[in-house]
């Protein structure tokens, strides 16, 4: 697989300073984004032309972040914000290590398990004990 996160633009609804994008992006899952502001939490990966998503890879620690933990996410993706479509929605117990997003009934390519789109938002709706900011160590497109 390839991975053509490095193709899009990313973007945060939030936060803290040194824990952005970059942190977010980068290689090591030590680092993290962390969002600094009110629920929900999203950050958006914009491509300049319709893409095919064969997966999607989250990194979450559980032991290391606690209440900034997600328990629930929601996945969505269109051409653009204004006709974003939720295709996955997860929920989590105490989360450690890479999780793959389900693309099963996404519709595209052969398998219905390709999921095409300009724009795709990782929404974090809730996390551990009702946590205010939220930390994503990890994500690949």
């Amino acid at each position: 697989l390839k991975e053509i996160g490095n193709l899009a633009s990313w973007t945060v609804s939030s936060c803290k300073p040194g824990c952005g994008v970059e942190a977010l992006r980068d290689e090591d899952t030590g680092l993290f984004w962390q969002s600094d502001g009110p629920q929900p939490h999203h950050l958006n990966i914009h491509f300049s032309r319709l893409v095919s998503i064969i997966s999607i890879r989250i990194f979450l620690d559980f032991e290391a972040d606690e209440s900034y933990t997600p328990t629930r996410i929601t996945l969505l993706a269109g051409t653009g914000y204004h006709d974003l479509i939720p295709f996955s929605a997860l929920e989590f117990a105490q989360p450690k290590g890479w999780i793959d997003v389900p693309l099963d009934h996404v519709g595209g390519g052969e398998d219905g398990k390709t999921l095409r789109a300009f724009l795709v938002q990782v929404r974090v709706v809730e996390n551990h004990q009702n946590g205010k900011d939220t930390h994503v160590r990890g994500l690949k497109v």
